[in-house]
């Protein structure tokens, strides 16, 4: 592909550039489609040392050896892929949609709702997780809770509703994830991949402390300075301590989604 309209004819648009979408637009990548992600101007992000969504802020960032930039026109964009990366564009409505008229659109974002997909905006349109009607208005949902279904592909109904708890890992679940006490900027007092015990103050919220409630690994924790609101997800705690390496993997969870994701794009395929 050497010009920017072939690029524009093959072009697949993620919307997200979350942990789970990184797993997404890494498979797209290393699968040769050229990939255009959107983000929002400030994405709350947890894993950002494995979410391509942070070049919003560093103008560039790498997951597993593969680089993604933000760029601020297409043709910036056009010249990113041409360097064999990701770019990743500011567009928080998704207006680049109606501009470039895609093939294939996937939403990533995991709103737990649709917030504006709509099954005409490409002749291929995936929806990830729960909020999403394949049918009506997205052609595909890709199942992402865990368990047997995880990664499945429905071209009819919906995912399953969102459970508010997150998956148990070494019999944690909702208890590994930590919310904001408090409204205000956040302050890291411990930095993702720190191991940390019960207790332990891993941030602050202009002076309330945000302590852990178990031990284990930060995996994940919102970028310092960020203005959250109170019950916000802000940090992630694995608790097998021997799971560090993991903090800089795309997870078990996002690649299987990624399948679902690439086996319903060459099923929609005309």
């Amino acid at each position: 592909m050497h010009t920017f309209e072939e690029w524009k004819k093959k072009l697949i648009i993620v919307r997200g550039g979350g942990d789970i979408a990184t797993g997404t637009i890494y498979k797209l990548h290393q699968s040769r489609f050229p990939v255009l992600v959107l983000e929002i101007a400030n994405p709350s992000c947890i894993r950002r040392t494995i979410s391509f969504c942070e070049a919003v802020f560093d103008k560039e960032v790498e997951v597993e050896g593969v680089i993604a930039k933000r760029a601020d026109s297409l043709r910036e964009a056009f010249a990113i892929y041409e360097q064999g990366q990701i770019p990743v564009m500011i567009d928080e409505n998704g207006s680049t949609i109606e501009t470039l008229h895609p093939p294939v659109v996937v939403d990533a974002i995991l709103a737990k709702k649709n917030i504006g997909t709509k099954i005409i905006d490409a002749p291929a349109v995936i929806g990830v997780g729960p909020g999403f009607c394949a049918g009506k208005d997205v052609d595909a949902v890709i199942e992402t809770q865990r368990g047997h279904n995880l990664g499945r592909v429905i071209y009819e109904g919906e995912a399953a509703p969102n459970t508010g708890i997150p998956g148990r890992i070494a019999g944690y679940a909702k208890e590994r994830v930590i919310h904001a006490p408090a409204a205000g900027n956040l302050h890291i007092l411990k930095q993702i991949g720190e191991i940390v015990q019960a207790g332990d103050t891993i941030a602050d919220i202009e002076g309330t402390p945000v302590k852990t409630v178990i031990g284990g690994v930060l995996r994940g924790m919102i970028r310092e300075g960020y203005p959250v609101k109170k019950g916000l997800k802000i940090a992630d705690v694995d608790p097998r301590v021997k799971e560090q390496e993991n903090c800089y993997h795309i997870s078990d969870k996002a690649r299987c989604v990624a399948g679902g994701v690439l086996e319903a794009i060459l099923h929609l395929s005309k």
